[in-house]
């Protein structure tokens, strides 16, 4: 694909689960190299949507396209990484090393037992430094804090270079005086590794100077645009959106909009 092909695009996409719609008449397009935060309540069909993107759920009504080809054409799911909010809900005691864990996300391209390259080893030293955790490589993963277990599985599935890395709920389990400096890390991979990153949280204040766009969901997409004009929503229209009063922070901005 080229440069300027959007790496996802959603065209009138529905979803519902028996009698209760989810998600209606959803029309979202993400450039490539954008950093987009999917915001909302509970309940607002967000993990759904990720759901629909990867694959995971049958699409009922409308299109995605993934890097410019139909989702239902799409093989090269090595360009997607994905880490769910279950991922540090793991058994904290399983032996395994940082570095043990970043090189299984090479599991599927390399084969099961299959012995590592010098290329593979550069890669899993490059995707564990890239999350801040290099002097923690050798370190068992039951010993490390729930922020560093998290990085520990961004760095898994950055490690088959993906160009495109979802995250639902990244920040699960998180210490809230690390959340920041969490989000400043995607944000580094954002910039400097040109990764494109989908986001679902509820940090709404936390992130929002972070990312170059917001998509906030509630069934019907209320608002799609970068983070800027979406700090100037009225607090009256967020919470319109979210069906309860909403307290918004303000950030300044460092970035440029994708």
């Amino acid at each position: 694909m080229n440069a300027t092909q959007p790496i996802i695009e959603i065209d009138d996409l529905s979803f519902h689960y028996e009698k209760e719609n989810v998600l209606e008449n959803i029309q979202l397009t993400i450039p490539m190299g954008a950093f987009l935060a999917v915001v909302g309540p509970n309940g607002s069909g967000k993990s759904t949507l990720l759901k629909l993107i990867l694959g995971l759920l049958k699409l009922q009504r409308g299109s995605i396209r993934l890097f410019g080809e139909d989702i239902h054409r799409f093989k090269d799911w090595q360009q997607i990484g994905f880490v769910s909010q279950k991922a540090n809900s793991f058994n904290s005691g399983f032996p395994a090393t940082v570095y043990e864990v970043v090189s299984s996300g090479l599991t599927k391209k390399i084969g099961m037992f299959k012995f590592l390259r010098a290329e593979d080893h550069r890669k899993i030293k490059a995707a564990i430094d890239s999350v801040g955790l290099n002097e923690y490589r050798n370190r068992n993963i039951g010993q490390l804090s729930g922020g560093q277990q998290q990085r520990v599985f961004i760095a898994r599935a950055l490690v088959s270079e993906p160009k495109l890395l979802i995250l639902d709920e990244p920040t699960v389990g998180v210490d809230a005086q690390n959340v920041q400096s969490f989000y400043e890390m995607l944000a580094h991979l954002n910039k400097e590794r040109g990764i494109t990153l989908l986001l679902v949280t509820h940090d709404i204040g936390t992130i929002s100077d972070k990312v170059s766009h917001v998509a906030c969901l509630n069934k019907f997409l209320h608002f799609h645009g970068k983070s800027e004009e979406f700090e100037q929503l009225q607090i009256n229209d967020m919470s319109q959106i979210y069906g309860h009063d909403v307290h918004l922070l303000s950030h300044e901005h460092h970035h440029e909009g994708v």
